[in-house]
């Protein structure tokens, strides 16, 4: 059923995926993304507006717990909704571990909840809905 060769049950465990948050990785997403905005680029305007260092913005999260969860079932795996909400940010020199745990199975629709967490707890929550290609799809 999935691209992992095994069939999908609500309660597996996806193996955790750990992410260093690096000061790259935070810039380089916000530019890709397109988030011009001074918090997620530039350390002093970002201490000028409360925050201690630059931090991650929620499209490059996005774009990990997308990542984490096509990694996990495959290249053919099929994103149909990534429902997330930020916590703690991510600040440089921190590492985000993202886990996640079958919910729901319906036929080749699974459900996912996942959890970001860092140094200073959970930075992101929510739930990925994909398709998984069938058995004659791989």
């Amino acid at each position: 059923m999935s691209g992992t060769g095994r069939s999908v049950r609500a309660g597996d465990e996806l193996a955790p995926l750990v992410v260093p948050i690096t000061r790259t990785l935070i810039v380089a997403g916000a530019v890709a993304s397109r988030d011009y905005q001074d918090v997620h680029h530039d350390a002093e305007l970002a201490r000028e507006k409360g925050s201690p260092d630059i931090f991650m913005n929620i499209l490059t999260t996005n774009g990990l717990v997308g990542r984490y969860i096509t990694d996990h079932f495959g290249p053919r795996a099929e994103l149909r909704k990534v429902a997330i909400r930020l916590g703690a940010p991510n600040y440089p020199g921190d590492t985000m571990t993202l886990t996640g745990t079958v919910t729901e199975v319906d036929g080749t629709v699974v459900q996912v909840r996942v959890i970001g967490a860092n140094g200073l707890g959970h930075h992101v929550t929510g739930t990925v809905t994909v398709a998984l290609p069938g058995e004659g799809e791989r």
